[in-house]
């Protein structure tokens, strides 16, 4: 195998022991352990170091469609077409406790950050909280009118939001339980969806074929990918924020750089849709699932050291700085073809470019002022947003004046 370049993901190793296709993978916080759960009614545990075995856990009637690592790492949910939810201790005992509320097929599981709550999505329609140590249910959100896919909680633990075959992403306030926002700009049913890292944006992948980016506080949207020929399952961001990684029902996985908003790489591994794809909890991997009953585990190479600070990405031109969390506020298609191509096997070893420190730090402080020029840009478009609204609120009341004073 051709060694990889410092960018290049590459294919770090794969399991196998499913016996239908992978619907779900997610990592524990230390990386330890992966669990996949599969149609074939399993729930898998893997150890990422190498000859230790994995575990087969078994409890669910039918399909398990979502998988999710508490995050201490020490419990793990998951959720079945037997309409029951499952709370595991993957350790070689494998005991779990149960939790029936749906009435349907649960689709997805999500813990909180602080690891207290668990929200649930079925089709039954609803989304449910949970208390996660006193499994007892806290409450339901009952306001899309077709199946839920997905519900996540934001990074801070005070949002939910929700993806829905009613064509809907939905944002509700955990406190007051009520819909904050709708976006309602997808085609098709919405698949699966995602809080941003910083906890300000959302993305949602689609059966449209399409991955949208909005904001949650101005609810704008930012950016719109159309790169994949058939629909969209599953996407996950990197933990700097500036990757999302996706995975499609034309058998790839598509890694998007979201802070030049353009397509970095198509990964070609599975034989058949790609169902679900994860970063791990610090983005050193990410692991894929798809219908070739295949765990993939690859290897991101990406050039990120210091989150908190600049982030550098190697590009064959120049070096690009950015500070992390502020995606562009754009929408923006991606032409075919840019972006580069993996075919299963990583390419070619690349000479890194190494640049005098003088132009580095030059580029580094102009990309700098660049930043704050595009967040001031920003709080103006807000501001001039808000100035429009009133405005517009200011001459609907007028009319209103002069409509009832007239006889």
């Amino acid at each position: 195998m051709a060694a990889a370049s410092l960018e290049d993901p590459s294919l770090e190793r794969h399991f196998k022991g499913h016996r239908d296709a992978v619907t779900c993978v997610d990592f524990s916080l230390n990386t330890k352990q992966l669990a996949s759960g599969s149609m074939d009614s399993c729930l898998m545990v893997w150890h990422m170091k190498p000859q230790a075995r994995a575990y087969r856990f078994t409890g669910h009637k039918d399909a398990v469609t979502c998988v999710n690592f508490s995050p201490s790492g020490h419990l793990l949910a998951s959720g079945s077409r037997d309409k029951t939810v499952r709370i595991w201790v993957p350790n070689v005992k494998g005991e779990s406790t149960v939790f029936r509320a749906h009435t349907a097929t649960v689709r997805s599981v999500h813990f909180s950050s602080d690891g207290q709550s668990l929200v649930t999505a079925s089709d039954d329609k609803t989304i449910k909280v949970w208390s996660t140590h006193r499994q007892k249910f806290l409450f339901s959100l009952s306001q899309h009118i077709n199946w839920v896919r997905c519900a996540r909680f934001s990074p801070d633990g005070r949002l939910i939001v929700s993806a829905s075959d009613d064509k809907t992403v939905k944002l509700w306030d955990k406190t007051s339980r009520e819909c904050v926002h709708s976006y309602c700009e997808h085609g098709g049913f919405v698949t699966y969806v995602d809080f941003h890292p910083s906890g300000t944006c959302v993305a949602a992948a689609g059966m449209d074929n399409t991955v949208k980016v909005w904001d949650v506080r101005t609810h704008r949207l930012l950016q719109h990918y159309q790169l994949h020929s058939a629909a969209v399952n599953a996407l996950s961001f990197h933990p700097s924020g500036n990757y999302l990684v996706t995975a499609s029902s034309d058998s790839t996985l598509k890694i998007l750089d979201l802070m030049e908003g353009r397509l970095l790489y198509t990964l070609h591994g599975h034989q058949g849709p790609a169902i679900t794809v994860a970063f791990s909890r610090t983005g050193e991997y990410f692991a894929s699932g798809g219908s070739d009953e295949q765990v993939m585990v690859w290897k991101s190479n990406f050039d990120v050291v210091d989150y908190g600070e600049v982030i550098k990405i190697p590009r064959p031109s120049a070096t690009v700085a950015t500070s992390a969390g502020n995606l562009p506020e754009m929408d923006l298609p991606i032409p075919p073809g840019r972006g580069r191509s993996l075919e299963s096997v990583p390419s070619q070893p690349q000479e890194p470019i190494s640049m005098p420190q003088t132009l580095t730090s030059t580029l580094e402080h102009i990309v700098g002022q660049l930043d704050v020029l595009t967040q001031t840009v920003s709080i103006l478009e807000q501001r001039l947003t808000l100035t429009e609204d009133k405005l517009k609120q200011c001459l609907e009341n007028q009319q209103l004046i002069m409509q009832r004073a007239q006889p």
